[in-house]
């Protein structure tokens, strides 16, 4: 493993400072709660920042807590939800505000442990959640923080496989910032989505870059090795309006276990 310590000190004197100073305004940012973190955390999961922040707040107006979102039916909240996609989402997200109503007496639970049990919650979600809202010690792994890593440590495995993500994790966990984790973690995609792009990285601009070891190559694209992609299966599917003499169309709602009913 490459050497951890110089990396580890330019998070604390230069990427954290840098975040402080750079980061994007984003609703979910103000009075930071759990239930505000959870619901963003939800909406941002394969879907762009500027995409959910206009859904974020008109969510946040019709359901204000938790409580709230526990009492509505799935109705309306998918009619909330309408227009971000992967519906499943919004079904989680109001099974977990009934279990958090009905099993924690209406308090978001603050362990990595009992965060995860919730519908739609997996290890990444958990992490993020703990961290920003309950400033555990625990370190997020996405897309962004992957390709962070990534070239930071110029890495040179499938990052793909499930050993890598291991090591990864591994890494993110050993830079953390203990006690900051929160920051860190923000920090971290914050520098992925508007710094270290996929095509264009802006190393000129990037508080990490004398310690980077994929800048140093001079070929920080070459980072994350990705192996080929699965081809994707294409699906030929048909559809049709049904209509009466009345001119009155026939409308049913795609049940969950259909295509796009995810």
């Amino acid at each position: 493993m490459k050497p951890l310590k110089p990396i580890y000190n330019a998070v604390e004197s230069k990427l954290l400072p840098w975040f402080t100073a750079n980061q994007r305004a984003m609703p979910w940012r103000n009075n930071r709660t759990p239930y505000r973190v959870w619901i963003s955390e939800l909406m941002l999961q394969q879907t762009r920042v500027d995409q959910v922040i206009p859904y974020f707040n008109r969510f946040m107006k019709r359901f204000p807590s938790l409580k709230s979102l526990a009492a509505a039916s799935q109705e309306d909240v998918l009619k909330q939800w309408e227009g971000l996609g992967y519906y499943s989402r919004a079904r989680n997200l109001h099974k977990a505000a009934q279990i958090i109503a009905t099993n924690h007496k209406g308090r978001f639970p603050n362990t990595a442990e009992e965060i995860i049990k919730l519908p739609g919650i997996g290890s990444y979600t958990a992490a993020a959640i703990g961290s920003l809202a309950f400033n555990l010690d625990l370190a997020v792994l996405d897309g962004n923080v992957i390709r962070v890593l990534s070239r930071l440590f110029a890495y040179t495995k499938d990052t793909r496989s499930t050993a890598a993500k291991k090591e990864l994790q591994q890494l993110a966990d050993n830079l953390l910032v203990k006690g900051n984790a929160g920051n860190f973690n923000e920090a971290m995609m914050e520098l992925g989505a508007t710094v270290c792009l996929p095509k264009n990285p802006q190393c000129d601009d990037c508080p990490m870059s004398r310690v980077c070891l994929g800048h140093k190559s001079d070929r920080p694209t070459d980072y994350p090795v990705k192996a080929p992609k699965k081809k994707v299966p294409h699906i030929v599917v048909g559809a049709a309006v049904v209509t009466n003499r009345k001119g009155e169309v026939l409308i049913a709602q795609r049940r969950d276990k259909d295509m796009l009913g995810v």
